[in-house]
């Protein structure tokens, strides 16, 4: 039989249990997948937790890769054999197999392995559009990028580099700064010992960055707001301390007439051409070697309880797979 990772009640990671599950056949619309690769990210924490509500008993996960077993009526667009990655679907991931909905599905090119496409589909779908389709950059921008040795931060520095622009990011650690930098951080500030806003300021001669992307949240906006330069953008697309308090928007006027959004990577792959067109740079710049995709930490299925701990505790660098 399969199994999956389930909770019936929110709490912190020991909610989560293994559990046999049966699958069955897929329905009009849907597809029966056995997974290679789970892809473990910061929001599997917030269902877990209840912070985003779910019907319980639920499953978990959002994020995988693997091979299409069987397809239902009216599946067009992949085929049973299909190597395929995907992100935003049903909660359910964490699983050896699964019935879901078929039009999450991307064909996955054979360039790229199961547990790369588990490690980047979120993160770098994310970083397609954080890059891509927010604001217009152009080479020789400067931009501030909190939790730059995180997942999405080294495939944004690197796809940042390849753009032109000038990175400053922000660490917690000093081996994270040496990572960071490594994938193409140009500054490095360690946001615990720093006065993020501060150091902004001196690396860009007083002027600020037109652009901060901030995925941490609560303990970091009001600094990303002040690194923000006339006109500024703060994208605000993570709560990993928390969600962001409401911001006063005669603040955003006296502070610059600064903007502000709250992206979320559904509305930017709902339409499946711009899902392919994103889809395809990323998988372009990784096939070719350009973007490297970092898996710092492989666990069981059955070490989910570890794996959210870890994550939780901000012990995790890089991107974070479930080897199944």
């Amino acid at each position: 039989m399969a199994h999956a990772i389930r909770f019936k009640e929110t709490g912190g990671p020991d909610v989560l249990r293994r559990e046999e599950v049966v699958v069955g056949d897929p329905g009009p619309g849907e597809v029966r997948i056995r997974h290679e690769a789970v892809g473990l990210n910061f929001a599997d924490t917030y269902f877990r937790s209840g912070l985003y509500p779910a019907p319980l008993p639920a499953g978990l996960g959002v994020e995988a890769a693997g091979v299409v077993q069987a397809v239902g009526a009216g599946v067009t667009h992949v085929a049973e054999g299909d190597r395929v990655t995907y992100t935003g679907s049903p909660l359910g991931a964490y699983s050896t197999e699964r019935v879901m909905p078929a039009g999450s599905l991307i064909r996955l090119p054979d360039g790229i392995p199961f547990e790369t496409a588990a490690a980047m589909t979120m993160r770098g779908l994310t970083s397609a559009y954080l890059l891509r389709r927010i604001h217009p950059l152009k080479a020789g921008d400067t931009i501030l990028l909190t939790a730059a040795a995180g997942g999405v931060g080294l495939i944004v520095c690197q796809w940042a580099k390849l753009l032109g622009l000038t990175v400053i990011g922000t660490v917690s650690t000093e081996e994270k700064a040496e990572l960071a930098r490594a994938h193409g951080c140009d500054h490095v500030i360690h946001y615990r010992r720093e006065n993020v806003a501060e150091r902004v300021r001196e690396l860009t001669d007083g002027a600020g960055v037109p652009v901060a992307f901030d995925s941490i949240g609560r303990s970091t906006y009001a600094a990303s707001l002040a690194s923000l330069r006339r006109r500024g953008l703060l994208v605000c697309f993570g709560t990993a301390s928390g969600p962001v308090p409401p911001i006063d928007a005669m603040q955003l006027a006296l502070s610059g007439s600064l903007f502000v959004t709250r992206p979320a990577l559904a509305d930017y792959i709902a339409d499946p051409a711009e899902r392919a067109a994103l889809a395809g740079e990323l998988f372009d710049h990784v096939a070719s070697g350009r973007i490297a995709i970092e898996i710092n930490q492989r666990y069981a299925l059955d070490d989910a309880v570890r794996a959210h701990r870890e994550l939780e505790s901000g012990r995790t660098t890089g991107s974070s797979v479930f080897v199944v």
